[in-house]
């Protein structure tokens, strides 16, 4: 079973930076691509950024770029999102996601919850005024 771990939300201050991680362990897999959404109480889970394992191209929501990176470690196969300039609209639940068939590499569907495999437990960030 495909496990993702996640780390680091918490309880900032807006102008604040967070960095999450998410390690994937488990059976073995082809790790395409990475991913992070988050989703808010009361709405619908979207797109923050995603990384392509192979290259480390990376995709951003236009409300995050500029403000928010996102990098991989291979060796540990693990995710990290760097979040600076945090905003209180950036408060949700963000969750780690994985592709393992690569069906994120076809056109923008990077951006699709649907399509992709696994998802970690979710972590906390919550940005105050």
């Amino acid at each position: 079973q495909v496990q993702l771990v996640e780390s680091g939300g918490g309880l900032v201050q807006a102008g604040d930076s967070l960095r999450l991680s998410c390690a994937a362990s488990g059976r073995t897999f082809n790790t395409y691509t990475m991913g992070w959404f988050r989703q808010a109480p009361g709405k619908e889970r979207e797109f923050v950024a995603a990384i392509k394992w192979s290259d480390g191209s990376t995709y951003y929501a236009d409300s995050v770029k500029g403000r928010f990176t996102i990098t991989r470690d291979n060796t540990k196969n693990t995710v990290y999102l760097q979040m600076s300039s945090l905003k209180p609209e950036d408060t949700a639940d963000y969750y780690c996601t994985l592709d393992i068939y690569g069906r994120t590499w076809i056109g923008t569907t990077w951006r699709l919850p649907d399509q992709y495999d696994y998802w970690g437990q979710g972590t906390q960030v919550t940005v105050s005024s």
